[in-house]
């Protein structure tokens, strides 16, 4: 496992010193427990011989004989500090109570705890990692069910420029020979009052409109689709031949129509609108002529899983219509993150009940789909072949003789019809571990191993007909061969959402944190505006990671955001009501890169006021690796109210300021001071309460080196050419493609791996292409053999 990971509940002091730690500590005792041999707190102040010797005499009683934790202090000494950070801290407050280790002691017993047992390669040494037998996560499993399935439909466009296919129709019938204008419309907003769409080209009083295309959901989740009008419309998403919203005959003055559909982010689904203005019954369209005609328009908009409602932006929409997608909508119980990532290392009771809910669901589908999948629903023989072919897209590689006898044959022998044979198939595929599992038995260079490998690291999926061939012509053979494939997989749409959620983790935003702010003091940040700012940080990301350097560095260091006519006043923009998003320089003396971006700050920060420790623990633990855990004690911040005249600063310094505080805030607070510049809604500002803002801060590296900050821009700087930061994005990046500890592929694997970072000019795309290439051909891999 990673050593590094933010969630291991493992006792820390000064960016991740893991000693019994001070009193406040949650399960530390105010004394160390007696114990034979222990050494008394009033003798604490003498040397006594070699490290090892310390060890025995003042460490051991609580922290075991190899540092393996005992009774009282169960978890392990193992962290990232430097031996002369160990013995400060060691010096400072071990063992607690009112007498400490000497510093001569503790400069004897840190290099000697780093050593054996502490360090990253002394824990490889000791507790080698493995890669563990792993189901399919959640996700893996709904890509892999929506793929197996959607490999049967004919492939159909996906692509084509932002927006909608729109045809406008002189008539209130969608008439070839009614036919007016085609366009594309970059999204649905129209208000079109008593006139037209094409001016007098039209008659007011009827015309209709159909738009087509495909939609992109950004996130999994519920999406609430809705229509605004006040005339004849119908909605299609993901099925062409049944209405998700059928609005045709309208009574009354309701002019909204809603209705709910789940969505697998990162995919594309059909998309279908149309809008009729027309008199209803008797034709009497010569009778209106000349009269003001009723007013007319049309919005299509959405509400996304946990933001609110927006009409549906272009760059979700495409011009290029997909086929349907089968969509799981099994809900299963969320896979384990302790790690810092998911991965599917349990079975539960409820997950294996889902699991056989979601094979049924996925069997009930085919079958109402079975002539479009199959190409037919009664010949028994092309039936057979199409159940085949399923199992092997499940499986991911050819059927031998008893393979197919298991699970096609023997099916179709024993089922009543083929209909329950085709249900039986699908049932014991889905159920099988063959298809939930993916490393079963020891690691091997089968080539349909390395593409199932490949596939899941960049896309969360199957692989693909491509990759698959690729597998039994016996081009998966080599390193360059694998590269070649993962270079042509990273450039899809599956590859990018995939990188975008683990930005989004990376950032800790991937669980939408509230941004309610004080309404007094920030009355224009709406909900709206909250949400414009999420959309701004995913365009930043996207148009970073997908351009053709997709350079980390800038990243950190690029001064351009991504504003809309909404947002630009909030931060000092100059820009229409109206204007679209777009991209924006903001001053590079203020701003840099992501750990800039107002949305982030606002994420880490308090309703009213700013928040040094929160933004400083971001920095600690997913910018620079570190390793932390939960607070000693339930932390309540100093209310602003009670001290008026201070800054946020002064009063985080006042509450941190006690020794077992600043065990751990000597490295927060340093990191999130560098912040201080913007405010609650990441706003620049030079003063708070009429004190000017003190945005000084630090770090202390791994080794001991102390680096100064005068602001954000010091910090982004030294982030983008830190070592320690850049390992930590390989390290956090390769564990969420690859679901397992980069620990377990070598130790070597994080360092090559970082040295080839910065050889490929600091590439994200090429950095997910090494990983999913090294791990794919893994060299000295270990296997934990508990297969059940």
């Amino acid at each position: 496992m990673s050593l590094r990971d933010t969630n291991l509940n493992i006792v820390w002091a000064s960016g991740g010193v893991l000693l019994a730690a001070a009193v406040a500590v949650p399960g530390l005792a105010a004394k160390p427990p007696a114990a034979a041999g222990a050494k008394t707190t009033a003798k604490m102040g003498k040397p006594v011989g070699t490290g090892e010797q310390v060890f025995r005499q003042q460490c051991a009683p609580c922290h075991g004989k190899n540092g393996e934790g005992a009774a009282a202090y169960s978890r392990p000494l193992a962290g990232d500090k430097s031996p002369a950070q160990l013995a400060k801290y060691i010096a400072q407050a071990m063992p607690p109570g009112p007498k400490h280790t000497s510093l001569a002691d503790a400069e004897k017993v840190a290099p000697y705890i780093y050593d054996t047992f502490y360090s990253p390669l002394a824990q490889e040494r000791n507790r080698p990692a493995r890669v563990a037998l792993s189901r399919l996560t959640v996700r893996q499993l709904k890509n892999a069910v929506s793929d197996i399935v959607g490999g049967f439909r004919a492939s159909a466009a996906e692509a084509g420029e932002p927006g909608l296919r729109a045809q406008y129709y002189k008539g209130k019938h969608t008439r070839k020979e009614e036919l007016a204008i085609e366009r594309v419309d970059k999204s649905v907003a129209f208000n079109f009052g008593t006139f037209g769409p094409g001016g007098g080209e039209f008659d007011p009083h009827q015309f209709s409109i159909r738009w087509e295309g495909s939609v992109t959901a950004p996130d999994t989740g519920v999406y609430e689709m809705v229509v605004r009008t006040e005339h004849s419309t119908r909605l299609w998403v993901n099925d062409l031949e049944n209405e998700l919203i059928d609005g045709s005959v309208r009574s009354g003055k309701d002019s909204e129509l809603r209705a709910s559909i789940y969505l697998v982010g990162g995919r594309v689904y059909p998309l279908r609108l149309e809008f009729s203005k027309s008199t209803r019954g008797v034709d009497d369209s010569d009778k209106k002529k000349g009269k003001p005609a009723p007013k007319a328009g049309i919005t299509l908009a959405w509400k996304r899983p946990n933001l609110p409602e927006e009409p549906i932006p272009a760059s979700a929409l495409r011009t290029g219509t997909p086929a349907n997608r089968f969509v799981l909508t099994t809900p299963f119980p969320p896979d384990d993150r302790s790690m810092g990532y998911e991965r599917g290392n349990s079975v539960s009771k409820e997950w294996d009940d889902a699991a056989t809910s979601a094979a049924l669901e996925t069997a009930d589908y085919v079958l109402k789909h079975l002539k479009e999948l199959a190409g037919t629903d009664s010949d028994p023989a092309q039936l057979r072949t199409f159940c085949k072919k399923f199992v092997e897209r499940a499986l991911r590689r050819p059927l031998d003789a008893d393979t197919e006898q298991r699970y096609v044959e023997k099916q179709f022998a024993a089922a009543p019809d083929t209909n329950t044979a085709i249900k039986r198939v699908v049932l014991l595929t889905l159920k099988s571990p063959r298809f939930l599992y993916r490393e079963l038995g020891a690691a091997t260079n089968d080539p349909y191993d390395t593409a199932s490998r490949l596939s899941f690291s960049l896309w969360d999926s199957i692989p693909d007909d491509a990759l698959l061939e690729a597998a039994k012509n016996g081009k998966l053979a080599t390193r360059e061969q694998v590269a070649v494939q993962a270079e042509r997989m990273v450039a899809d749409n599956r590859a990018w959402y995939k990188q975008r959620e683990f930005l989004h983790q990376w950032l800790k935003i991937d669980h939408y944190p509230d941004l309610a702010k004080d309404n007094r003091r920030f009355p224009k940040f709406t909900p709206a505006a909250a949400a414009d700012l999420r959309t701004s940080l995913d365009l930043t990301l996207e148009n970073v990671v997908r351009s053709e350097k997709s350079d980390f560095r800038e990243l950190l260091l690029s001064n351009k955001y991504y504003l809309n006519g909404r947002l630009a006043p909030l931060y000092g923009v100059s820009l229409p009501a109206d204007a679209p998003f777009q991209a924006v320089p903001l001053d590079p003396k203020e701003r840099a890169g992501v750990l800039t971006h107002p949305y982030l700050l606002a994420s880490f920060a308090y309703r009213a006021t700013s928040s040094p420790i929160h933004r400083g623990v971001l920095l600690t633990r997913s910018v620079m690796g570190r390793t932390l855990s939960a607070p000693p004690a339930a932390f309540v911040p100093l209310a602003a109210d009670l001290h008026p005249k201070l800054t946020t600063r002064q009063r985080v310094v006042m509450q941190t300021k006690p020794d077992n505080c600043m065990s751990c805030h000597s490295i927060i607070n340093p990191l999130g001071f560098a912040l201080e510049r913007f405010d609650a809604i990441g706003r620049f500002r030079t003063a708070e309460n009429g004190s000017p803002i003190d945005a000084a801060g630090g770090y202390e590296s791994k080794a001991g080196k102390t680096v100064k900050f005068t602001g954000a821009r010091d910090l982004a700087q030294y982030v983008a050419q830190s070592d320690e930061a850049q390992a930590a994005f390989v390290e956090k990046f390769f564990q969420f493609q690859v679901k397992q500890p980069i620990r377990a592929y070598g130790p070597k694997t994080l360092p090559q791996l970082r040295d080839t970072f910065a050889k490929n000019e600091f590439s994200i795309r090429r950095l997910a292409v090494e990983i999913a290439t090294e791990s794919a051909l893994p060299k000295t891999t270990k296997v934990a053999r508990n297969i059940p």
